[in-house]
């Protein structure tokens, strides 16, 4: 019975998304007021006599954590979304357009080599959200519709989710498992995840071709290409994850795979046409191309971005500096937040957007404006992520999280079929892999010697779980819709990625089981 009530605002928010149309601040605000009332009700979040620290403190506490997070996520969007307001005000968006169609004529290939590549690479680099905020706006300045643009930056980074910011979900995750487990490195979680995505990634990989085609109008010969994709990707970005460690696969294999891919497609240039009915569906006429502006100053944010990024997470010593600065507080209850501003996404986007705008020679009336214009769309942004979570901060603070958990682990030998759902509830309800490894990556341990499997297949599992969840996690949708216009509509953005990710979730759990009976 508790288990039902727990599920009740996960369940609410998926219907009042995609079904009852709502948007992401209705929904959530309205399904966070209820989580709450639920909490005390059902769950006795901060009542009774054992209570600490008390009803009040409680609820504050929730709402503090809630908008705390929201705004370290308004962080990324702000910047990101300044941006693409500039980018298109400059002309830049239109100059990198037409570099797109001289690299190859068919502009579909141009929006995979952006939504696959680009944004694995960013997912690698950074993570956090970094690579959906930028590779959509960069897909809608391509030629794609909006929703088309997020649905596929949501799809095309999700394989390098497991390996994120530079490791930073797997590392996670060993820290918790090797306290029982001191054989369960970080090098032995990224050979125990691997399977997965490899077994399952090609899937994934054909949602994001469809998702092209049918953007520009043309899902013929995407077939050769999205194989040249995948394995460009996938064969070093398996070789590093096997013999190197959980670092550098998703970097790496996006690094390599980019430049093979490009070079394929300079090659195939001489001999190509553009495929019959393959357009750009959503020319933007407020767009003008500068003469005077290069490929290389219209791509100065982004080049400046993989600059700062490679420099800050690769060279230690510049790591370790930036990651000293820490800004944190703390309410009775244990309800805390902390944030390193100095190494945060929103640092390295600011300065992108800047030394870009500064590169480009952008006027200070043009600056002001994509300053401003940014600005005055995150309003309803904010109330989205802080409705949504706060409906995860109450569900975790007052045990919602863990009783549908353990309804899962209660299953039993069946249990290998649901722990990719657990890493996906994990990341739908937190936003984030690294969160929902930290979440339950104890109960897939505990409940491996339970039933006396090996854990490490599990622990893939949940990994890769966590990794899908980023499709359909609430805080990601909302903040890549926000970069290109759509708040409001993030409903249709989930109908999009919702199916796929079940699907994903099905076969990795019976793989998981597979895996354990072996």
């Amino acid at each position: 019975m508790l288990a039902l009530l727990a599920a009740l605002p996960v369940l609410a928010v998926l219907v009042l998304m995609t079904v009852v149309g709502w948007s992401a601040a209705r929904a959530g605000l309205v399904t966070a007021a209820a989580t709450l009332v639920l909490a005390v009700v059902g769950f006795g979040f901060g009542v009774g006599e054992d209570a600490d620290p008390g009803l009040a403190w409680s609820l504050t506490g929730v709402v503090a954590e809630a908008g705390f997070i929201a705004l370290t996520i308004i962080g990324i969007i702000g910047p990101a979304l300044g941006i693409h307001v500039l980018q298109r005000s400059t002309g830049a968006a239109a100059r990198l357009r037409l570099a797109l169609a001289v690299l190859h004529p068919d502009p579909r290939l141009g929006a995979l080599l952006v939504a696959w590549f680009f944004a694995l690479f960013l997912e690698g680099a950074a993570g956090f959200g970094t690579p959906i905020a930028l590779a959509a706006p960069f897909l809608v300045a391509a030629g794609m519709t909006p929703v088309a643009a997020v649905a596929a930056a949501l799809v095309g980074h999700a394989a390098g989710v497991s390996f994120g910011a530079v490791g930073t979900p797997i590392l996670a995750q060993a820290t918790i498992a090797s306290t029982t487990l001191p054989e369960v490195t970080g090098p032995v979680l990224a050979r125990g995840v691997l399977p997965y995505h490899l077994a399952f990634g090609w899937i994934l990989l054909v949602v994001l071709l469809t998702i092209i085609g049918s953007a520009y109008g043309n899902r013929r010969g995407l077939v050769g290409w999205g194989l040249l994709a995948w394995v460009s990707f996938f064969l070093p970005y398996s070789l590093i994850a096997w013999f190197v460690g959980p670092e550098l696969p998703a970097l790496g294999g996006a690094l390599v795979g980019a430049i093979l891919f490009s070079v394929v497609l300079a090659w195939r240039r001489e001999r190509a046409e553009v495929a019959a009915g393959a357009h750009h569906p959503h020319p933007d006429v407020e767009e003008t191309v500068l003469a005077e502006l290069s490929v290389l100053r219209a791509a100065a944010p982004y080049l400046v971005l993989v600059a700062i990024v490679l420099v800050t997470r690769l060279i230690p010593p510049i790591q370790d500096a930036l990651r000293s600065v820490t800004l944190e507080w703390q309410l009775p209850g244990g309800f805390a937040g902390s944030v390193q501003p100095l190494y945060h996404p929103t640092m390295l986007l600011t300065v992108a957007f800047v030394v870009g705008a500064l590169i480009q020679r952008a006027s200070w009336r043009r600056i002001r404006i994509a300053v401003v214009s940014a600005t005055l769309q995150l309003g309803p942004v904010l109330l989205a992520l802080v409705g949504m979570i706060t409906i995860a901060r109450a569900m975790s603070a007052s045990g919602m999280t863990q009783t549908l958990a353990e309804a899962a682990a209660s299953t039993g030998a069946a249990w290998p079929l649901f722990t990719v759902a657990v890493g996906v509830f994990g990341s739908f309800i937190t936003g984030s892999a690294t969160a929902s490894n930290l979440l339950f990556t104890d109960l897939q341990v505990s409940t491996a010697r339970a039933i006396g499997a090996s854990p490490l297949p599990l622990l893939g599992a949940q990994g890769y779980g966590a990794a899908l969840g980023n499709l359909i996690a609430p805080g990601n949708i909302i903040a890549a819709s926000a970069t290109v216009g759509l708040a409001g509509r993030e409903g249709t953005v989930l109908t999009r990625t919702l199916p796929w990710v079940g699907l994903c979730t099905v076969l990795g759990g019976a793989f998981a089981l597979v895996l354990t009976l072996s």
